[in-house]
């Protein structure tokens, strides 16, 4: 793979972008190359963490304990050879795959059909019916930001976002989908609801699968 950037954070943080803007493409082939670095990386001296963002990965590491040469030419390696036989330029199939029971109760599920120029029925339809693959964790512990949205579901966030949205909350922002872990603020459009709990077994490049409450 060519194109990619460094740049670091801090003393103890070096990072590579893949790519300036959301796009699935990109954000596969970095959790393809979180995979294949979470195993080459795993014994390194140093080495503590490995982080994904959809067009971002950022590796940590104690700086006194490593190589940061070594390690940058480490990921660089693996960085060049996505694509290549054997190495895999993305990952098509999300494993291990989550299914969420979801009650499509939300309060903003009227508007996104609006918005959308669907039915309600058509909108629960049409969320359900990806296998999602988890870009990243981030804005809260076990929030998951879904890739796979359909695009005709892509919806504006709130103008005014809720001090409050509950645990559990399965919502959309722009062309992404997510469910709160706990109560919080945001702007994003509420379409159901599922059990939180199930979101502390979930990491970047699972699956997910939205299964409807009957």
């Amino acid at each position: 793979m060519k194109g990619f950037r460094r740049y670091t954070i801090g003393d103890a943080c070096l990072c590579w972008a893949l790519g300036e803007t959301m796009d699935r493409d990109v954000s596969r082939k970095v959790l393809a190359a979180c995979r294949i670095l979470k195993r080459a990386l795993a014994e390194e001296p140093g080495f503590r963490d490995l982080v994904p963002s959809y067009t971002s990965l950022a590796v940590y590491l104690d700086p006194l304990a490593c190589s940061l040469s070594g390690v940058s030419n480490r990921v660089e390696e693996v960085l060049g050879n996505l694509g290549r036989e054997g190495q895999g330029g993305g990952l098509e199939h999300p494993e291990p795959v989550h299914c969420l029971t979801v009650r499509y109760d939300g309060e903003d599920l009227e508007r996104v059909a609006r918005h959308c120029g669907l039915t309600v029925r058509e909108v629960i339809d049409r969320h359900k019916a990806p296998l999602y693959t988890v870009a990243m964790i981030g804005f809260l512990p076990y929030f998951p930001y879904l890739i796979g949205l359909d695009s005709r579901l892509e919806t504006p966030r709130l103008a005014s976002p809720r001090t409050k949205v509950p645990a559990g909350s399965v919502a959309i922002g722009g062309a992404q989908t997510g469910v709160y872990p706990s109560e919080s603020p945001g702007g994003w459009n509420i379409l159901g609801t599922t059990d939180p709990e199930l979101l502390k077994r979930i990491h970047p490049g699972d699956g997910v699968l939205f299964i409807e409450e009957t």
